[in-house]
């Protein structure tokens, strides 16, 4: 089991799995969004509006953008542990230098996900 607490699972395992499910949730939303963008060949404005401004289509997006930022954490994290460590690929790297990495990633993707619920739910 894993002792690094920047990691989002509990074990290399559970990171792969949740980095799997996240993948098959977000290729599920592409392809609803992309069969009502066929279905919907002169599509207007207001039908694309009333289609993304129904509830279960915002929460839908909603748990899409967590999903993003769920497996983009989990592939920047394995990034920052395989070549920010100590005598790693990139050579001699200092802990401080992998933990701000880390940090950046962080607030980014947090700022990434606030961001778009904002937009999504127009607060």
């Amino acid at each position: 089991m894993s002792t690094n607490i920047t990691n989002l699972g509990r074990s290399g395992l559970s990171d792969w799995l949740l980095q799997r499910v996240t993948a098959v949730i977000l290729g599920i939303y592409f392809i609803v969004v992309m069969a009502f963008l066929i279905l919907n060949g002169d599509m207007s404005y207001q039908s694309w509006t009333a289609f993304m401004a129904c509830v279960p289509m915002k929460v839908a997006t909603i748990l899409v953008l967590l999903c993003i930022a769920a497996h983009a954490w989990i592939g920047m994290w394995t990034i920052s542990t395989d070549y920010l460590i100590k005598d790693g690929h990139l050579g001699s790297v200092p802990t401080f230098v992998r933990i701000g990495f880390q940090s950046l990633c962080v607030l980014f993707l947090l700022a990434c996900v606030l961001w778009g619920a904002l937009i999504i739910w127009g607060l």
